[in-house]
Parts: structure tokens; C-alpha cells; sequence
């Protein structure tokens, strides 16, 4: 089983909708960051590609046909070497309204995960934070999280450098709101009956933190 759909969007782009999306397409199962979740020793396969060792993505990917969310969108690069024929999906939002989120969701669990911070999870919690922050945080934003023309400017630039590089047959731009009709053309596929997914928003994973802490 290879990976056909890559997701390069950052999360709080609607990836966890997308993730549902995409297995009612077919496309199952899809890895999203929930799934590290399941699978507690990916942790470390994480740690080791954010320090850029090489990563057997094959046997990491084991019975997922699709990739959405971090980490994954963090070697969108990597992936497509290794799945070359793979089609890639860029989910985009307003730059502000997802700093606003990221600041006010995974951003605030990931930190208070960490031994330092307010909170301190089971070591399971403590290690996906720290792989986290390696892959993530400190990966990707420098750990600048507080600068937030920083961060926005690594968001927008990150996304147009999967515009430019990925050619425009493999890549579909999409934004939370587009439903199922650009998706389905994207992949070849009916249109499903049932609504598209809408999850996973800044009121439903506060509620659900609330309810861990």
C-alpha cells in the first residue's frame, strides 16, 4: 500500500475534517497527528526525521493511503521523492484567523505538555510535545511562536513554496467552506451523499481540553 494523497497544509487548516473527508472517499486510512496518538513509537520516528535521519516513511505509513496535519506537512518535501506520483492537497484559511487559532489550541497543549510548562501530562503526553516542539515549534517556526509576523510570514511562505514546486495537475488548493465538489474532481471521485465533515473548531478542541485538565 503507497500514499496517493499528501496533505502539505499546516494544521488548524481544516485537516481533521479533510482526514474524514478522505477516508469516505476511500482513501483509508488517513494519518493525521491524532494517529501518533495510536501509534506510540512513531514518536520517535518523528524526533529522528525532525533531526533529519533518515526515516523508513514506508513502514511508518503502513496501512494509510493518505497524509494530512503535522507532522506530515512538515516533510511534504520527503514524501513526494518517496511517493512521486502521489497527489498533493494545500489547505489554506486566512493567515490571522489561523494564528488565532493555533495560538489558542495545539499551540497552548504542546506547551503545557512540556515539563516546564503549567500542566504536566503522562510521559506519553510529555514525549508527542517534545516531538512536537522538535518537528513543529522549533522546526518549523524557530520557536517564535509569540512573533506573530514571524509566524504568519513562515505560513505564507511555506504555502507558496508548495504552489511553486508542486506542478498543477498533482496540486489542489483548497480552503475550509469549498465542500466536496473541487475535492472529488481533484481525486476522481463521486460526490458522497452525506455532508462534508466540519470538525475539530476552536470551541470543540477547547472543549475537549477543558474536559483533560
Amino acid at each position: 500500500m503507497a500514499i496517493d494523497v499528501i496533505g502539505a497544509g499546516f494544521g488548524r487548516t481544516g485537516t481533521l475534517s479533510l482526514k474524514f473527508a478522505l477516508e469516505t472517499l476511500g482513501f483509508d486510512k488517513c494519518y493525521h497527528m491524532m494517529e501518533v496518538m495510536l501509534n506510540e513509537h512513531h514518536v520517535d520516528l518523528w524526533r529522528r526525521a525532525a533531526r533529519l535521519e533518515n526515516v523508513d516513511w514506508h513502514a511508518l505509513y503502513q496501512g494509510y493511503r493518505a497524509t494530512v496535519d503535522w507532522p506530515s506537512a512538515s516533510f511534504w518535501r520527503e514524501l513526494r521523492l518517496v511517493y512521486p506520483d502521489a497527489k498533493v492537497i494545500l489547505t489554506l484559511r486566512d493567515s490571522e484567523q489561523w494564528y488565532t487559532s493555533v495560538m489558542n489550541t495545539i499551540w497552548r497543549l504542546s506547551a503545557t505538555a512540556l515539563p516546564e510548562g503549567k500542566r504536566r501530562g503522562d510521559q506519553g503526553m510529555i514525549d508527542r510535545a517534545m516531538m512536537g516542539h522538535e518537528v513543529i515549534w522549533d522546526g518549523v517556526f524557530g520557536g517564535r511562536m509569540d512573533d506573530k509576523s514571524h509566524v504568519i510570514d513562515c505560513f505564507e511562505r511555506h504555502n507558496q513554496e508548495v504552489i511553486d514546486t508542486v506542478p498543477a495537475e498533482q496540486l489542489l488548493v483548497y480552503r475550509p467552506g469549498d465542500g466536496w465538489k473541487p475535492l472529488c474532481e481533484f481525486l476522481q471521485k463521486p460526490v458522497p451523499d452525506s455532508d462534508y465533515p466540519r470538525v475539530n473548531s476552536t470551541e470543540e478542541f477547547s472543549g475537549i481540553w477543558k474536559k483533560r485538565s
